[in-house]
């Protein structure tokens, strides 16, 4: 009886405990309208397009735990949709927003509610338009905050300060990429970088506006970094100033101190900055790690960090004295970049996947389309070809007249395959001289299916087809833990043995090493449509992507939740 009456209390406390996290849980409403507005930059003025008429767009601050409802109301001239990088949606694919991935695009004039719960998820993330180029400008910090009375595992800072990194064009965005995909040919790159939409002071018409943070001096604050860049990795620091690398991706990291961080596009990272130097001016600064043999900005973006007590100068010249530069890396400096990338830990021991059902073994990389007449306006790509890129020789094709999620839901042929390759189809050497009969892979639309639970493993092998690069891979709609990488061709016999598969980071994207790999594992526990590809915008475009489909499990739970009735109609 006594016994009964224990448990009678445990299960009390238990329920209480539950509604308690229930009371706490919020719901968000919010409205986002996309709309053009005129954005002066570079001395120029665009009509860029905007969500309420900001840019970057809001910040979207909650809880875990905390339920969203985001009305998305195109007001511009383009279709769009908008992802929650990072957000893993359980069950509820509907609300991801890659276009015709998991959705038909809202289309100008029309609107829809994103409805998802944050389950188990804090730190940093953030939203963007996944319709073509429109992220350039469309996009704004998510930050989860810890449920409360739940601490962080390391010493709360005093405030946050997010730091987005972005790139910008001195024309519309979406002529740019209209143009290379008529000719084949990269994309012109950005003109500028930006912190938190303002390129800072090295720019033409741009100090002025220059993003400045007063700090006071002793006072310790969280840098929250998001590269919001379309097609380049940055690298970023911050002038006489450690950085204390606590988190990345939403996933807490074992802190370790740094001067420099490499932070891919999609990437997050938080860093505690502590005000321990002299009362003064400070840049903090973003340029490009650059490690393909192609074009790139060779520009650095500025904000400031200001000591509220920084003096001034006296006398004749009066004014603020000029603020100390960081010293960056060499926009090729891989040997950092990786240096960076190999301290990263999981806070904790990570559940890793020990056993693997899945073996996955996925060449990235670049190719070239060879055109039927080389001289063609329409062939500008090297020797009269366009350029393209794929996954396994596969480059993936977006559906048009319905998504890949809707039409494996409602059982629709014709708009997908399921035979997406789990190896490449021929072995070669994939980070050496490539034969050219390799470089022009297959146009489709093919999906992989997992099982319900699977456990997942992925290598992602770099190849030397047109140039080696470092290509930042994302994963909707699920966490991953990165057990290995290295450089060269990858080796089933060696390399596993060399996996980390205690504290391994967690992450939603991962960059393969340039002429390298890395190795990636999870849980299939998600059922739904996930797309795979690179966050450099050009090569997505280009076709280096894929999806997974996810089937369902056993019962509700375990199955993709039935669709909104507002979901948008190709």
């Amino acid at each position: 009886m006594e016994s009964l009456q224990r448990l009678s209390f445990v299960s009390f406390i238990a329920l209480l405990a539950y509604f308690a996290f229930l009371a706490s849980a919020e719901l968000h409403v919010r409205e986002f309208v996309i709309e053009p507005k005129p954005v002066k930059r570079l001395c120029r003025t665009h009509q860029s397009i905007t969500v309420n008429g900001q840019f970057p767009g809001p910040t979207l601050e909650v809880r875990n735990g905390d339920s969203l409802a985001i009305t998305v109301i195109n007001r511009a001239r383009y279709n769009i949709s908008i992802h929650w990088h990072g957000i893993r949606q359980l069950r509820n694919p509907w609300a991801d927003g890659p276009e015709y991935i998991t959705q038909c695009p809202i289309r100008p004039g029309q609107s829809y509610t994103y409805r998802f719960t944050i389950e188990d998820q804090e730190g940093t993330l953030w939203w963007h338009a996944h319709s073509r180029w429109l992220r350039a400008t469309v996009y704004g910090a998510l930050i989860i905050y810890p449920r409360l009375g739940s601490p962080y595992p390391f010493s709360m800072p005093k405030r946050d300060i997010p730091i987005l990194l972005g790139e910008w064009w001195d024309r519309n965005p979406m002529d740019v990429l209209r143009q290379a995909q008529f000719t084949g040919a990269a994309a012109n790159v950005s003109d500028a970088y930006t912190i938190n939409g303002q390129p800072g002071d090295l720019y033409r018409c741009s100090r002025a506006e220059t993003v400045r943070f007063p700090i006071f001096p002793g006072e310790t604050v969280q840098l929250r970094v998001i590269n919001a860049g379309l097609n380049q990795e940055l690298f970023f620091s911050v002038a006489n100033h450690q950085l204390t690398v606590v988190e990345t991706d939403s996933a807490y990291t074992k802190p370790f101190t740094t001067s420099v961080i490499m932070i891919g596009p999609g990437q997050t990272t938080n860093v505690l900055l502590t005000a321990n130097q002299r009362p003064r001016r400070y840049y903090m600064a973003a340029r490009a790690y650059n490690s393909a043999n192609a074009p790139f900005d060779n520009t650095t973006t500025t904000a400031i960090l200001e000591y509220v007590n920084a003096p001034t100068r006296r006398g004749r010249g009066r004014g603020q004295i000029a603020p100390v530069f960081p010293v960056l890396p060499g926009f090729n400096d891989t040997a950092t970049a990786t240096a960076f990338t190999n301290r990263l830990r999981y806070w904790k021991r990570a559940p890793v996947p020990l056993q693997v059902d899945e073996n996955l073994f996925f060449t990235v990389g670049l190719g070239l389309t060879n055109c039927s007449n080389p001289n063609s306006p329409r062939c500008q790509g090297p020797n009269g070809t366009r350029f393209a890129a794929s996954i396994n020789n596969q480059s993936f094709v977006l559906p048009r007249r319905n998504s890949i999620m809707q039409a494996y839901y409602q059982g629709m042929p014709g708009i997908f395959t399921t035979d997406f390759p789990p190896v490449p189809p021929v072995q070669f050497d994939y980070t050496g001289n490539v034969s050219r009969g390799l470089w022009q892979p297959v146009k489709g639309t093919k999906a992989y299916k997992l099982k319900y639970r699977a456990n997942v493993q992925i290598v992602l092998q770099d190849t030397s087809i047109v140039t080696t690069e470092n290509h930042p891979m994302h994963l909707h709609g699920y966490q991953f833990y990165v057990v290995g990488s290295g450089f060269g061709n990858f080796n089933p016999r060696t390399d596993p043995a060399r996996f980390n598969l205690y504290d391994p980071p967690e992450r939603n994207t991962v960059g393969t090493p340039p002429g390298g790999w890395v190795a990636i594992r999870f849980v299939a526990d998600n059922p739904g449509a996930w797309f795979m590809h690179c966050h450099i915008d050009s090569h997505l475009g280009w076709g280096l992507a894929m999806v997974f489909l996810v089937e369902n499990g056993i019962g509700q739970l375990q199955s993709v939740q039935a669709p909104p009735l507002d979901l948008p109609r190709c």
